[in-house]
């Protein structure tokens, strides 16, 4: 892409909303730039499904063709695994159709029309109310009215900004509420019981304060495989149902054949349920909710090889190599800032595969490098886009002694 116009240097501008090879005139300061005109587009410049694009921060490439969009995110992978001297073969990805998230993260404010919700302003903190949103299960947005009446009961102190994680589970919506001033007091008992009522006038399934519960009509309840588990308040879960579903999938293939099995960060058992449909699995996360629900929905499931779960947190205290006797595959699922402590066991183990999914190319390269200086082979990745039209790409990785 080239740039011209008021203020921008001779060194490289980034200007958002621009694709590769386009001429555009811009105005900025120093490295980043707006653009104030297309001068030349490129032919992979299609329209933005939504109103909203380019005012709403939660979208980035709405403007790019599909092809070339995903291959973009393909290649951000492999620059990252070749700063680490790393190639591998890229089976196809994943792509997450429009209409799939089943979480978003809406924020609240009070103005003068009334209680508005939305997402941050692109650049900005303002909230950018929305009345669309094309990424978003249908479900998830016809809700947005009496999710706008709930968010008015948490708007109670001046200072709170509250944020409403709605998730769409299979027995209604679980909202995590965050974002509630609690220095004076925290929401008052009034404020509680305005909120209960809109949930169940709302018909919602459970509405909870940072955890907490507010409201429950019914347990928030997800199928990991054969399993029906109920989600933790505020737990982790895959944003996209199908991508979970993909990512399943090729953890299983990866590990057919093995005669045990350990899934790592395991949360409430989006893996470790497909993977014990072949094998025992033992299963180990930080979170002691997670463990409890995943424990619970074994009970739902029969049929299934043993399940042994613990509550663990693998970065202070790992599961060590000695601890992995005996087992074949190894399936490990970090948060962000990845698994470096546990990685180092892993690569001490005997296991023969290991499969690692990774919301963080980055540190997956890190990782990746370790099990590779032990004797692993990268043999393949998958790259997943659950989050369509954000910059952000997710993967699986598969490992082979």
């Amino acid at each position: 892409m080239g740039a011209q116009g008021d203020g921008i240097g001779p060194g490289p501008v980034f200007v958002p909303l621009t694709l590769p090879g386009e001429r555009v005139l811009a105005r900025g300061d120093g490295a980043r730039a707006e653009v104030a005109e297309i001068v030349s587009p490129s032919p992979d410049r299609v329209a933005p499904p939504c109103p909203h694009f380019g005012v709403c921060g939660g979208c980035a490439l709405q403007h790019w063709a599909h092809a070339p969009y995903l291959a973009w995110k393909t290649n951000h992978i492999r620059g990252l695994l070749a700063r680490e001297g790393i190639e591998t073969e890229f089976a196809p990805g994943f792509a997450a159709p429009p209409g799939s998230r089943r979480r978003i993260a809406l924020h609240a404010r009070r103005g003068k029309g009334g209680v508005a919700i939305g997402f941050k302003g692109r650049k900005s903190w303002d909230l950018v109310p929305i009345e669309v949103c094309p990424i978003s299960d249908p479900r998830l947005v016809a809700a947005f009215p009496r999710l706008r009446a709930l968010a008015a009961p948490f708007l109670e102190h001046p200072k709170s900004a509250p944020t409403l994680h709605v998730t769409l589970t299979m027995t209604g919506l679980d909202i995590d509420v965050t974002g509630v001033e609690r220095k004076s007091g925290g929401l008052s008992a009034d404020a509680r019981m305005r909120a209960a009522e809109v949930a169940s006038a709302a018909d919602f399934a459970r509405v909870t304060l940072a955890g907490e519960t507010v409201y429950q009509a019914r347990l928030p309840m997800v199928r990991f495989g054969k399993a029906a588990v109920a989600l933790p308040a505020g737990g982790f879960l895959q944003a996209v149902a199908a991508a979970e579903t993909e990512m399943a999938r090729i953890a299983v293939g990866a590990c057919a054949g093995a005669g045990r099995i350990a899934d790592l960060y395991c949360g409430a058992g989006a893996f470790t349920f497909p993977l014990a449909e072949a094998a025992p699995v033992y299963a180990a996360d930080f979170s002691d909710a997670a463990i409890s629900n995943l424990k619970t929905g074994i009970a739902t499931a029969p049929g299934l090889k043993a399940i042994t779960a613990e509550a663990r947190d693998l970065v202070r205290r790992p599961v060590l190599a000695g601890e992995l006797k005996g087992v074949d595959a190894i399936v490990f699922d970090p948060p962000r800032a990845g698994a470096l402590e546990q990685v180092g066991e892993i690569a001490r183990s005997k296991a023969s595969v290991v499969v690692a999914v990774s919301c963080n190319p980055a540190t997956f390269a890190r990782d990746a490098k370790a099990l590779i200086d032990a004797g692993f082979k990268l043999q393949r990745v998958h790259p997943i886009d659950q989050f369509l039209w954000s910059p952000h790409v997710e993967l699986v990785g598969v490992f082979g002694r």
